[in-house]
Protein backbone atom coordinates (compact mmCIF):
# COMPACT_ATOMS: atom_id res chain seq x y z
CA UNK A 1 0.00 0.00 0.00
CA UNK A 2 2.66 2.36 0.85
CA UNK A 3 4.41 1.91 -2.41
CA UNK A 4 1.12 2.27 -4.25
CA UNK A 5 0.62 5.58 -2.25
CA UNK A 6 4.18 6.67 -3.22
CA UNK A 7 3.61 6.01 -6.80
CA UNK A 8 0.33 8.45 -6.92
CA UNK A 9 2.26 11.09 -5.73
CA UNK A 10 5.19 11.11 -8.55
CA UNK A 11 2.72 10.40 -11.09
CA UNK A 12 1.95 14.29 -11.20
CA UNK A 13 5.62 15.34 -11.19
CA UNK A 14 6.19 12.76 -14.09
CA UNK A 15 3.60 14.17 -16.11
CA UNK A 16 4.63 17.67 -15.53
CA UNK A 17 8.24 16.52 -16.43
CA UNK A 18 7.45 14.76 -19.33
CA UNK A 19 5.44 17.33 -21.16
CA UNK A 20 7.60 20.21 -20.11
CA UNK A 21 10.25 17.82 -22.41
CA UNK A 22 8.32 17.31 -24.76
CA UNK A 23 7.92 21.12 -25.54
CA UNK A 24 11.05 21.91 -25.33
CA UNK A 25 11.78 19.40 -27.80
CA UNK A 26 8.97 20.29 -29.77
CA UNK A 27 10.95 24.11 -29.74
CA UNK A 28 14.65 22.96 -30.36
CA UNK A 29 13.03 20.93 -33.60
CA UNK A 30 11.47 24.26 -34.50
CA UNK A 31 14.46 26.15 -34.02
CA UNK A 32 16.91 24.06 -35.96
CA UNK A 33 14.88 24.15 -38.92
CA UNK A 34 16.36 28.06 -39.01
CA UNK A 35 20.04 27.41 -37.84
CA UNK A 36 21.35 25.38 -40.46
CA UNK A 37 23.13 25.96 -43.97
CA UNK A 38 20.09 25.11 -45.96
CA UNK A 39 17.50 27.26 -43.89
CA UNK A 40 16.74 30.53 -42.55
CA UNK A 41 14.24 32.45 -41.02
CA UNK A 42 13.38 34.70 -43.63
CA UNK A 43 12.99 31.76 -45.82
CA UNK A 44 10.87 29.94 -43.19
CA UNK A 45 8.47 32.67 -43.42
CA UNK A 46 7.94 32.54 -46.73
CA UNK A 47 7.09 28.89 -46.42
CA UNK A 48 4.57 30.14 -44.05
CA UNK A 49 3.14 32.27 -46.61
CA UNK A 50 3.42 30.13 -49.67
CA UNK A 51 -0.15 30.03 -49.38
CA UNK A 52 -1.01 33.34 -49.62
CA UNK A 53 1.31 33.61 -52.90
CA UNK A 54 -0.26 31.19 -54.11
CA UNK A 55 -3.70 32.78 -53.84
CA UNK A 56 -2.64 36.19 -55.01
CA UNK A 57 -0.73 34.54 -57.79
CA UNK A 58 -3.66 32.33 -59.08
CA UNK A 59 -6.84 34.51 -58.32
CA UNK A 60 -5.91 38.32 -58.58
CA UNK A 61 -6.21 38.46 -62.49
CA UNK A 62 -9.52 36.91 -62.19
CA UNK A 63 -10.96 39.69 -59.90
CA UNK A 64 -9.38 42.12 -61.67
CA UNK A 65 -11.87 43.09 -64.09
CA UNK A 66 -14.25 43.26 -60.68
CA UNK A 67 -12.20 45.64 -59.71
CA UNK A 68 -11.90 47.53 -63.19
CA UNK A 69 -15.74 47.56 -63.07
CA UNK A 70 -16.27 48.57 -59.18
CA UNK A 71 -14.07 51.74 -59.81
CA UNK A 72 -16.22 52.39 -63.32
CA UNK A 73 -19.01 52.38 -60.87
CA UNK A 74 -17.95 54.42 -58.51
CA UNK A 75 -16.67 57.38 -60.34
CA UNK A 76 -20.06 57.18 -62.51
CA UNK A 77 -22.28 57.93 -59.09
CA UNK A 78 -19.96 60.52 -57.76
CA UNK A 79 -20.33 62.04 -61.36
CA UNK A 80 -24.41 61.62 -61.37
CA UNK A 81 -24.54 62.66 -57.66
CA UNK A 82 -22.83 65.86 -58.38
CA UNK A 83 -25.54 66.61 -60.92
CA UNK A 84 -28.33 65.82 -59.30
CA UNK A 85 -27.95 66.95 -56.14
CA UNK A 86 -25.00 69.55 -56.13
CA UNK A 87 -25.57 71.34 -59.80
CA UNK A 88 -29.26 72.65 -58.55
CA UNK A 89 -27.09 73.84 -54.96
CA UNK A 90 -24.92 76.30 -56.81
CA UNK A 91 -27.10 77.29 -59.57
CA UNK A 92 -29.83 78.59 -56.62
CA UNK A 93 -26.85 80.11 -54.98
CA UNK A 94 -24.59 81.69 -57.93
CA UNK A 95 -25.13 80.83 -61.53
CA UNK A 96 -21.27 82.52 -62.28
CA UNK A 97 -19.80 80.09 -59.52
CA UNK A 98 -21.62 77.71 -61.28
CA UNK A 99 -20.20 78.06 -64.67
CA UNK A 100 -16.80 78.05 -62.69
CA UNK A 101 -17.48 74.93 -61.12
CA UNK A 102 -19.20 73.25 -64.16
CA UNK A 103 -15.76 74.40 -66.52
CA UNK A 104 -13.13 73.03 -63.46
CA UNK A 105 -15.36 69.34 -62.67
CA UNK A 106 -15.72 68.34 -66.46
CA UNK A 107 -11.31 69.68 -67.15
CA UNK A 108 -10.90 66.94 -64.22
CA UNK A 109 -13.43 64.35 -65.02
CA UNK A 110 -12.26 64.46 -68.62
CA UNK A 111 -8.67 63.94 -67.15
CA UNK A 112 -9.82 61.03 -64.76
CA UNK A 113 -11.40 59.52 -67.06
CA UNK A 114 -9.02 59.85 -70.30
CA UNK A 115 -6.14 58.61 -68.12
CA UNK A 116 -7.54 55.58 -66.12
CA UNK A 117 -8.84 54.57 -69.44
CA UNK A 118 -5.24 54.47 -70.92
CA UNK A 119 -3.38 53.02 -67.94
CA UNK A 120 -6.08 50.42 -68.11
CA UNK A 121 -5.70 49.79 -72.01
CA UNK A 122 -2.42 50.39 -72.58
CA UNK A 123 0.59 47.84 -71.65
CA UNK A 124 3.17 47.96 -69.29
CA UNK A 125 6.11 47.10 -72.02
CA UNK A 126 7.37 43.25 -72.36
CA UNK A 127 10.73 42.07 -73.17
CA UNK A 128 11.07 40.79 -76.90
CA UNK A 129 10.42 37.37 -76.82
CA UNK A 130 12.46 34.86 -79.00
CA UNK A 131 15.50 37.55 -79.51
CA UNK A 132 18.32 38.36 -78.81
CA UNK A 133 18.57 41.37 -76.08
CA UNK A 134 21.94 42.24 -76.26
CA UNK A 135 20.79 44.87 -73.14
CA UNK A 136 19.92 41.89 -71.19
CA UNK A 137 21.94 42.01 -67.65
CA UNK A 138 20.74 38.57 -65.81
CA UNK A 139 18.39 36.18 -66.55
CA UNK A 140 14.35 35.88 -65.35
CA UNK A 141 14.31 32.34 -62.96
CA UNK A 142 10.75 32.04 -63.83
CA UNK A 143 10.71 33.24 -67.31
CA UNK A 144 14.22 31.59 -67.98
CA UNK A 145 14.69 34.83 -70.16
CA UNK A 146 16.86 37.25 -70.59
CA UNK A 147 15.95 40.67 -68.40
CA UNK A 148 16.59 43.89 -69.46
CA UNK A 149 17.52 46.72 -66.90
CA UNK A 150 14.76 47.73 -64.53
CA UNK A 151 12.54 44.81 -65.69
CA UNK A 152 11.08 42.70 -62.66
CA UNK A 153 8.91 39.32 -63.33
CA UNK A 154 5.06 40.02 -62.52
CA UNK A 155 3.71 36.22 -61.01
CA UNK A 156 0.24 38.09 -61.65
CA UNK A 157 0.62 38.48 -65.44
CA UNK A 158 3.47 35.98 -65.76
CA UNK A 159 5.40 37.93 -67.85
CA UNK A 160 8.39 40.14 -67.19
CA UNK A 161 7.51 43.70 -67.11
CA UNK A 162 10.07 46.87 -68.80
CA UNK A 163 10.58 49.29 -65.83
CA UNK A 164 7.75 47.29 -63.43
CA UNK A 165 6.03 49.33 -60.30
CA UNK A 166 3.86 46.93 -59.22
CA UNK A 167 0.44 44.79 -60.50
CA UNK A 168 -2.44 47.05 -59.56
CA UNK A 169 -5.92 45.15 -59.12
CA UNK A 170 -7.68 48.53 -59.67
CA UNK A 171 -6.47 48.50 -63.32
CA UNK A 172 -6.38 44.98 -64.25
CA UNK A 173 -2.94 45.69 -65.44
CA UNK A 174 0.40 46.42 -64.72
CA UNK A 175 2.47 49.33 -64.01
CA UNK A 176 5.53 49.79 -65.91
CA UNK A 177 7.28 51.52 -68.38
CA UNK A 178 4.34 51.61 -71.17
CA UNK A 179 1.84 53.23 -68.83
CA UNK A 180 3.53 54.75 -65.74
CA UNK A 181 2.50 57.91 -66.45
CA UNK A 182 -1.23 57.51 -66.97
CA UNK A 183 -1.17 55.80 -63.60
CA UNK A 184 0.26 58.21 -62.11
CA UNK A 185 -2.14 61.51 -63.62
CA UNK A 186 -4.82 59.02 -62.62
CA UNK A 187 -4.19 59.03 -59.03
CA UNK A 188 -3.41 62.64 -59.27
CA UNK A 189 -6.54 64.00 -60.95
CA UNK A 190 -8.49 62.07 -58.96
CA UNK A 191 -7.20 63.31 -55.67
CA UNK A 192 -7.63 66.93 -56.68
CA UNK A 193 -10.86 65.85 -57.83
CA UNK A 194 -12.68 64.26 -55.02
CA UNK A 195 -10.33 67.48 -52.85
CA UNK A 196 -12.71 69.88 -55.70
CA UNK A 197 -15.79 67.76 -54.06
CA UNK A 198 -14.82 68.33 -51.07
CA UNK A 199 -14.38 71.93 -50.73
CA UNK A 200 -17.21 72.83 -52.96
CA UNK A 201 -19.66 70.33 -51.05
CA UNK A 202 -19.01 70.91 -47.82
CA UNK A 203 -21.24 73.48 -46.83
CA UNK A 204 -24.04 71.52 -48.48
CA UNK A 205 -22.71 68.17 -46.85
CA UNK A 206 -22.52 70.13 -43.23
CA UNK A 207 -25.97 71.52 -43.73
CA UNK A 208 -27.67 68.05 -44.33
CA UNK A 209 -25.12 65.68 -41.81
CA UNK A 210 -24.61 67.74 -38.80
CA UNK A 211 -27.50 70.85 -39.15
CA UNK A 212 -31.27 70.66 -39.36
CA UNK A 213 -31.38 69.73 -42.53
CA UNK A 214 -34.18 72.27 -43.24
CA UNK A 215 -32.79 76.06 -43.11
CA UNK A 216 -34.04 77.49 -39.87
CA UNK A 217 -36.11 77.11 -37.26
CA UNK A 218 -37.65 79.87 -35.12
CA UNK A 219 -36.03 79.91 -31.70
CA UNK A 220 -38.89 81.21 -29.95
CA UNK A 221 -42.09 80.66 -31.96
CA UNK A 222 -44.81 83.39 -31.56
CA UNK A 223 -48.11 82.97 -29.87
CA UNK A 224 -51.00 84.58 -29.93
CA UNK A 225 -52.60 86.69 -32.70
CA UNK A 226 -50.86 88.98 -34.85
CA UNK A 227 -52.10 92.62 -34.01
CA UNK A 228 -51.49 96.26 -34.90
CA UNK A 229 -52.33 99.89 -33.65
CA UNK A 230 -54.56 102.50 -34.77
CA UNK A 231 -54.66 106.07 -35.20
CA UNK A 232 -56.05 106.40 -31.88
CA UNK A 233 -53.85 103.53 -30.08
CA UNK A 234 -56.17 101.43 -29.97
CA UNK A 235 -54.89 97.56 -30.67
CA UNK A 236 -56.87 95.98 -33.60
CA UNK A 237 -56.47 92.02 -34.41
CA UNK A 238 -55.19 91.23 -37.64
CA UNK A 239 -57.21 89.23 -40.12
CA UNK A 240 -55.91 89.08 -43.06
CA UNK A 241 -52.01 89.60 -44.16
CA UNK A 242 -52.83 91.98 -46.87
CA UNK A 243 -54.06 94.76 -44.09
CA UNK A 244 -51.61 97.80 -45.38
CA UNK A 245 -53.57 97.95 -48.07
CA UNK A 246 -56.20 99.64 -45.91
CA UNK A 247 -53.67 102.05 -45.00
CA UNK A 248 -52.40 102.81 -48.46
CA UNK A 249 -49.20 101.54 -47.67
CA UNK A 250 -46.98 98.60 -50.03
CA UNK A 251 -46.30 95.47 -48.08
CA UNK A 252 -42.41 95.54 -47.35
CA UNK A 253 -40.03 92.68 -50.13
CA UNK A 254 -37.51 90.62 -48.68
CA UNK A 255 -35.06 88.87 -50.60
CA UNK A 256 -34.44 85.94 -48.45
CA UNK A 257 -32.77 82.83 -49.28
CA UNK A 258 -35.11 79.65 -49.48
CA UNK A 259 -33.91 77.12 -47.68
CA UNK A 260 -33.41 73.50 -49.25
CA UNK A 261 -35.33 70.36 -47.37
CA UNK A 262 -33.05 67.73 -48.08
CA UNK A 263 -34.16 66.00 -44.70
CA UNK A 264 -37.65 65.50 -46.55
CA UNK A 265 -35.86 63.57 -49.40
CA UNK A 266 -34.43 60.27 -48.34
CA UNK A 267 -32.64 59.75 -51.47
CA UNK A 268 -31.00 63.00 -51.51
CA UNK A 269 -30.08 62.87 -48.04
CA UNK A 270 -28.25 58.95 -48.37
CA UNK A 271 -26.55 59.74 -51.37
CA UNK A 272 -24.64 63.03 -49.58
CA UNK A 273 -23.82 60.30 -46.86
CA UNK A 274 -22.43 58.82 -49.63
CA UNK A 275 -20.84 61.15 -51.18
CA UNK A 276 -18.91 62.15 -47.67
CA UNK A 277 -17.74 58.88 -46.82
CA UNK A 278 -16.46 58.01 -50.50
CA UNK A 279 -14.87 60.92 -51.32
CA UNK A 280 -13.05 61.38 -47.56
CA UNK A 281 -12.06 57.55 -47.80
CA UNK A 282 -10.81 58.06 -51.27
CA UNK A 283 -8.68 61.74 -50.48
CA UNK A 284 -6.79 60.19 -47.54
CA UNK A 285 -6.09 56.33 -49.50
CA UNK A 286 -4.75 57.67 -52.87
CA UNK A 287 -3.87 60.99 -51.81
CA UNK A 288 -1.13 59.33 -49.73
CA UNK A 289 -0.40 56.79 -52.51
CA UNK A 290 -0.08 59.89 -54.84
CA UNK A 291 2.35 61.68 -51.92
CA UNK A 292 4.31 58.73 -51.97
CA UNK A 293 4.82 57.73 -55.78
CA UNK A 294 5.40 61.58 -56.34
CA UNK A 295 8.63 60.82 -54.25
CA UNK A 296 9.71 57.90 -56.02
CA UNK A 297 9.65 59.91 -59.33
CA UNK A 298 11.63 62.80 -57.33
CA UNK A 299 13.98 59.71 -56.73
CA UNK A 300 13.88 58.46 -60.05
CA UNK A 301 12.97 54.96 -58.89
CA UNK A 302 10.09 52.70 -59.26
CA UNK A 303 8.71 51.10 -56.24
CA UNK A 304 10.51 48.17 -56.44
CA UNK A 305 13.58 50.11 -57.12
CA UNK A 306 13.20 51.47 -53.92
CA UNK A 307 13.67 48.51 -51.77
CA UNK A 308 16.39 47.76 -54.16
CA UNK A 309 18.44 51.03 -53.62
CA UNK A 310 17.42 51.56 -49.27
CA UNK A 311 19.03 47.72 -49.58
CA UNK A 312 22.32 48.30 -51.45
CA UNK A 313 22.34 51.76 -49.50
CA UNK A 314 22.36 50.05 -46.05
CA UNK A 315 25.06 47.52 -48.01
CA UNK A 316 27.43 49.67 -48.80
CA UNK A 317 27.25 52.14 -45.92
CA UNK A 318 28.38 49.10 -43.64
CA UNK A 319 31.22 49.27 -46.13
CA UNK A 320 31.87 52.54 -45.86
CA UNK A 321 30.61 53.77 -49.03
CA UNK A 322 27.52 55.78 -50.58
CA UNK A 323 25.43 54.25 -52.96
CA UNK A 324 24.25 56.40 -56.00
CA UNK A 325 20.87 55.42 -58.12
CA UNK A 326 22.35 55.22 -61.41
CA UNK A 327 18.53 56.97 -62.68
CA UNK A 328 18.42 59.82 -60.61
CA UNK A 329 19.24 62.76 -62.42
CA UNK A 330 17.54 65.29 -60.07
CA UNK A 331 14.04 66.12 -59.26
CA UNK A 332 13.32 68.25 -61.74
CA UNK A 333 14.85 66.60 -64.66
CA UNK A 334 13.42 63.45 -63.33
CA UNK A 335 9.85 65.00 -63.32
CA UNK A 336 10.47 66.28 -66.73
CA UNK A 337 11.81 62.59 -67.97
CA UNK A 338 8.96 60.72 -66.37
CA UNK A 339 6.01 62.96 -67.75
CA UNK A 340 7.61 63.28 -71.00
CA UNK A 341 8.43 66.84 -71.44
CA UNK A 342 11.24 66.69 -73.79
CA UNK A 343 11.27 67.02 -77.54
CA UNK A 344 9.37 70.48 -77.09
CA UNK A 345 6.40 69.22 -75.06
CA UNK A 346 4.73 71.82 -72.58
CA UNK A 347 3.12 71.42 -69.49
CA UNK A 348 -0.05 73.26 -70.75
CA UNK A 349 -1.01 70.69 -73.46
CA UNK A 350 0.87 67.48 -72.56
CA UNK A 351 -0.12 67.44 -68.76
CA UNK A 352 -2.60 69.81 -68.02
CA UNK A 353 -4.23 68.43 -70.98
CA UNK A 354 -4.93 64.93 -71.65
CA UNK A 355 -2.17 63.54 -74.27
CA UNK A 356 -1.44 60.35 -75.61
CA UNK A 357 2.84 60.95 -76.39
CA UNK A 358 4.66 57.70 -75.46
CA UNK A 359 7.61 57.34 -72.94
CA UNK A 360 10.95 58.09 -74.65
CA UNK A 361 12.96 55.33 -75.44
CA UNK A 362 12.37 51.62 -76.00
CA UNK A 363 12.54 50.19 -72.58
CA UNK A 364 15.07 47.82 -73.32
CA UNK A 365 17.82 50.47 -72.84
CA UNK A 366 18.02 53.39 -70.03
CA UNK A 367 20.70 56.64 -69.70
CA UNK A 368 22.76 56.58 -66.41
CA UNK A 369 23.52 59.76 -64.51
CA UNK A 370 27.22 59.40 -65.98
CA UNK A 371 25.82 58.89 -69.52
CA UNK A 372 23.33 61.63 -69.16
CA UNK A 373 26.17 64.29 -68.09
CA UNK A 374 27.85 63.74 -71.20
CA UNK A 375 24.43 65.08 -72.96
CA UNK A 376 24.45 68.45 -74.14
CA UNK A 377 21.36 69.76 -73.45
CA UNK A 378 18.27 68.13 -70.91
CA UNK A 379 15.60 68.56 -74.07
CA UNK A 380 17.78 66.28 -75.76
CA UNK A 381 16.56 62.23 -75.39
CA UNK A 382 17.40 59.63 -77.33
Amino acid sequence: MGRIRWRLKEFPKKLLDSIRFRCQYSMQCLRSLTYNHHMSQSYASDVGLEPIFWFVDNFTHLLGPFFVFAVVCLTAAVVIICYWVGLPYWWNKSQNTTYFLMLVGHWLLWNVAYNFYKAAATSPGYPPEKELIVEAVSICKKCIAPKPPRTHHCSVCNKCVLKMDHHCPWLNNCVGYGNHRYFFLYMLYTSVGVLFIICFGFELGWNVLFGDGAGWNEVEPLHGHPVRFNLSGHIIPVTEMNDYIDDGLVPAQHDLPVPQDYSSNAAKHRAIVFMALINVATLFALGALTAWHSSLITRGETSIEAHINKSETKRLAALGKTYQNPYDFGPKRNWKLFLGLVRKRTWWWNVLLPSGHKPEGNGLTWLTVNDFRAIDGEDEWP
